[in-house]
């Protein structure tokens, strides 16, 4: 019975998670980072949470958000 709660915390929260140590690594990255990777890295890790924000918030179409409800 406890994996079984287990795999409900990972299937819930686990993409949030990856979101959050990616943009916390991409802040961690621009702040120490002076130009080169670092900044490359930065754009990335912080882009991608943006592009899926706005994925999710803005371009998925009405059919697609009614499914969920």
């Amino acid at each position: 019975m406890k994996q079984q709660h287990h795999h409900g915390f990972w299937h819930m929260w686990g993409w949030p998670v990856v979101l959050g140590v990616l943009t916390t690594f991409g802040l961690i990255s621009a702040l120490f980072s002076d130009g080169g990777l670092g900044d490359i890295l930065a754009w990335i890790a912080l882009g991608v949470p943006c592009v899926v924000c706005v994925w999710y918030g803005w371009c998925r179409r009405p059919s697609d958000k009614a499914g969920e409800s």
